[in-house]
């Protein structure tokens, strides 16, 4: 039983935590894993293309994001566009992080 409820409890962060990234932010798109533009509407951020939307509360996030401010912390390096068109993965090997 106590087995079992180790294995539930590790479950249990594992599945809260799964959810967010590691991310920096970087001032240039040539140093970044993924370029994204900031949508005005959440249904613009459709896919896993770096076009993304802010949302108000967590509780309606679909991923959490966590900024830090060294990009050896990080597990993902971004860089913000305003054009939504340069929008895309510059690195496809870390594109499973936001899945």
């Amino acid at each position: 039983m106590k087995k079992f409820l180790t294995f539930l409890a590790l479950a249990f962060v594992f599945t809260m935590t799964s959810k967010a990234q590691i991310v920096y932010s970087c001032d240039s798109k040539y140093d970044a894993d993924l370029i994204v533009y900031k949508c005005d509407s959440k249904y613009d951020a459709d896919g896993n293309k770096g076009l993304w939307y802010f949302a108000d509360s967590k509780y309606d996030a679909k991923k959490l994001v966590y900024f830090v401010d060294s990009k050896y912390d990080a597990d993902l390096i971004i860089y913000f566009s305003d054009s939504k068109y340069d929008a895309e993965w510059r690195n496809s090997s870390k594109q499973h992080l936001m899945y």
